[in-house]
């Protein structure tokens, strides 16, 4: 599974002071879905932090998919939005890397972010240049979207993030493809924010879909849907 959430959440606050923190578990129901994918680990920790400063912000995330009793896989993301000036356009500086298939990719491009003025609505999309490191094509390219909505009152989140880029690749069938899309909608009911609940108490509750087409190994598009806990930091 892999995961934006805050490169996604929090890239609209680009221009506050301010930091977040949260750790999140999913159930994966992908492996009951499809039989290509029974063997995909149904169990995955996120860690995300992010901290605004004057100069931009710095953001990253680490998934780890269980299987078995032990650490199936790893993934990681760090990027840096750098900003001196005021207007919605950022400089953006990304690494992603991780275990088994995944190889070293750099990037660096240009984000472009909206907020509402109570920062309860954003976007950002980001256009970058994108190194793929021990591909035999590794100069391409990653277009991102990223949006969030807290509504009734903040009780209620949805966020989430889409990613186009250019991979030239083999599925787990044989079949060569050029291009990857991948989307991971969540939504999320954050108990702090009822009545009765004491609003220290920092747990939400949720699901993820994650939306793909040709993922790498995968033929054709895919959705595993998740069950999910978050605690905010």
């Amino acid at each position: 599974m892999r995961k934006k959430d805050l490169i996604i959440l929090f890239f609209c606050f680009l221009t506050t002071q301010i930091a977040a923190q949260n750790i999140q578990l999913h159930y994966d129901f992908g492996s009951a879905l499809y039989k290509e994918q029974s063997t995909r680990p149904k169990l995955t920790s996120t860690i995300e932090f992010f901290k605004a400063d004057p100069w931009g912000s710095t953001f990253f995330f680490v998934d780890m998919d269980y299987a078995d009793g032990k650490v199936a896989s790893a993934y990681w993301e760090i990027s840096r939005e750098l900003k001196f000036w005021q207007n919605p356009f950022s400089i953006h500086l990304e690494y992603n890397g991780g275990l088994n298939y995944i190889n070293n990719a750099y990037l660096g491009g240009v984000t472009y972010t909206w907020n509402s003025q109570d920062f309860s609505r954003g976007f950002g999309i980001s256009a970058m240049y994108k190194y793929l490191h021990h591909h035999p094509k590794p100069h391409t390219f990653q277009l991102t979207g990223n949006w969030h909505i807290d509504f009734a009152k903040g009780k209620c989140s949805f966020s989430g993030f889409a990613d186009f880029w250019r991979e030239e690749h083999t599925d787990a069938k044989g079949n060569p493809h050029d291009f990857i899309f991948l989307a991971e909608p969540q939504f999320w009911v954050n108990l702090n924010k009822f009545k009765g609940i004491n609003d220290k108490f920092n747990l939400s509750i949720g699901t993820e879909w994650e939306l793909s087409h040709h993922f790498y190994l995968l033929d054709g598009f895919h959705f595993n849907p998740t069950l999910a806990m978050k605690w905010s930091f």
